[in-house]
């Protein structure tokens, strides 16, 4: 499986660290670009999640190669995750804005009728976010997953809550794996 990650200047960055990790454990070819507001948040919040990224991925782009193999359509993969999704990358996705190579290979899953998984990283959503975020729900293979905190997988750790999210991406993505507790009825 080959999958684009595309990571975007919100917090939450150490998430695409997780799920690289754990999606290269499983085998997908992640094609990795990463955007130049995100690069300011790794040195916040992951200063060396660039090398992480890195060790994870197959190719790391930055979002001015517009020459990557991923902006072109003809370059084919399963689908792509933008992880963590800021509200302006949302609301250009939304117009059809691809001034960029992340911007370019969403519209590339868009228009492919590939998966496209964004996870959105703001609190409290404003009326032109929640506006944007439905436009975009309404496309038959745009998913909005955000990163929840859950409780019936009995976390311990951050790290419990961060697979709990990855997993639920993966889902969507068709890979199979367990690393989280699914839910279970016990009657």
């Amino acid at each position: 499986m080959r999958i684009v990650l595309g990571v975007t200047g919100a917090s939450a960055v150490r998430l695409s660290i997780v799920f690289a990790k754990e999606a290269s454990k499983l085998g997908v070819e992640l094609h990795t670009v990463i955007s130049k507001n995100a690069y300011r948040v790794f040195k916040y919040e992951e200063p060396d999640g660039i090398e992480k990224l890195k060790k994870y991925s197959k190719t790391v782009y930055e979002e001015d190669m517009l020459e990557a193999p991923i902006s072109s359509s003809s370059f084919k993969t399963d689908g792509m995750v933008i992880l963590p999704c800021s509200m302006n990358t949302v609301a250009k996705l939304t117009v059809g804005i691809s001034d960029n190579l992340l911007l370019r290979a969403a519209d590339i899953q868009i228009k492919m009728g590939n998966k496209l998984i964004i996870v959105p990283r703001e609190s409290p959503l404003s009326r032109i976010h929640l506006r944007n975020l439905y436009r975009l729900s309404r496309l038959n293979n745009v998913y909005i997953l955000f990163p929840l905190l859950t409780y019936y997988h009995e976390p311990k750790t951050i790290n419990d809550m961060e697979l709990f999210t990855v997993g639920k991406i993966l889902d969507i993505l068709g890979v199979k794996h367990n690393i989280y507790k699914r839910w279970r009825n016990e009657e």
